[in-house]
């Protein structure tokens, strides 16, 4: 009988260690934790798990708990055994309210979000990938108010092309980069920068236009975009993507030349390619292709005599390096934003990105 025991002991402590060997726990990792104001779903995952992605392998979804997806600041988590699992369970907090004596209205903080709002705010309603077909017959404006060619906020412009059915509130956006397949050169969209918030005083042909809240001078030629009014989930999980992901990082933004933590890029890759809101992805620095100093003869010439072979030109391309991770926050039919979570090395244009090896 003691045997039994010790056996099925024996069975319990190896099938955790297995478990453990596919989601590896962070080695510092805490017994529990109480969420506070700033936290992200992203941070919190790392203080349990040695890889965020594999959140979803150990959290626990108790049934009695209302929206046991989302966690607010308060929240206890506590690292648990589930059938010689690795689990996180939650217990609900007191959160930070605030009583009305009359209309007894409460007023809970809002559930933390996956990755850091501040990075990504920006992104999920005013940048914008549109197709060509979309900014040839967007509305245009046409002329500026007294003769001018650059306007701004407060400024009226007429523009050509507005429908009274499409509403009077608009975006003034400008195309930016092409956004191309590096290998198939297809135009897999047009950056639309934003310049401005735009309200039209009168319907015609042209419109009266009142310009808003402008982040860059409005000049003739820039097109009017409705409103994207998209509700976006804040709340994803981090995981890592069931298919293949072969593609390569197309723009960042902020016009800088070297891509570090908490920075967004443009991936060739969209929701046509199984890409989706979430995803985690492997970023590889392209390695260099340099010449072979040895085979060309340039080193010890006279050992190797090859001044007069085809190897003087000698070239060899080093192997990619794992350079950082990035999430997906947004996907577009072809393209999709990413936000860097971690950068190892310098990361650029033109690097590459893989499912999580």
């Amino acid at each position: 009988m003691i045997r039994h025991i010790y056996i099925s002991f024996f069975f319990v402590l190896f099938s955790f260690s297995v478990a453990a060997a596919e989601v590896e726990l962070n080695e510092n990792h805490p017994q529990e934790y109480v969420v506070v104001k700033g936290d992200t779903l992203w941070d919190i995952s790392g203080k349990f798990l040695k890889h965020p992605w594999d959140w979803p392998e150990i959290w626990y979804v108790n049934p009695q708990i209302e929206n046991p997806h989302l966690i607010y600041p308060g929240d206890l988590l506590w690292l648990d055994d589930c059938d010689g699992k690795p689990c996180l369970k939650l217990k609900r907090g007191t959160r930070n309210g605030k009583l009305s004596p009359e209309m007894r209205e409460i007023e809970f903080e809002e559930a933390i979000t996956t990755i850091p709002l501040s990075a990504i705010g920006p992104f999920l309603s005013r940048p914008r990938v549109v197709g060509a077909e979309v900014l040839d017959s967007a509305p245009y404006i046409v002329a500026g108010s007294e003769e001018r060619l650059i306007s701004g906020a407060g400024d009226q412009v007429y523009a050509r092309g507005v429908d009274a059915q499409d509403g009077r509130h608009y975006n003034v956006f400008r195309e930016g980069s092409v956004y191309q397949d590096p290998e198939t050169a297809e135009v897999l969209g047009f950056e639309a920068i934003y310049l401005a918030d735009a309200w039209i005083k009168k319907m015609g042909d042209p419109a009266t236009v009142d310009l808003h809240t402008t982040n860059r001078e409005v000049m003739i030629g820039d097109r009017l975009l409705e409103i994207d009014g998209t509700n976006f989930d804040l709340n994803f999980i981090p995981r890592q993507p069931t298919h293949e992901v072969k593609g390569v990082i197309l723009s960042v933004f902020d016009g800088v030349s070297q891509v570090g933590q908490y920075q967004v890029v443009v991936l060739n890759q969209g929701a046509r390619e199984g890409l989706e809101v979430g995803h985690v992805v492997s970023i590889w620095q392209t390695g260099d292709t340099v010449r072979d100093l040895v085979l060309s003869g340039v080193e010890k010439e006279d050992y190797f005599n090859l001044k007069n072979r085809d190897t003087k030109h000698e070239k060899v391309t080093l192997p990619d390096e794992r350079a950082g991770i990035a999430m997906v926050f947004k996907t577009y039919l072809k393209v999709s934003y990413a936000l860097v979570m971690k950068a190892t090395k310098a990361i650029h244009i033109g690097d590459k990105i893989s499912d999580i090896e």
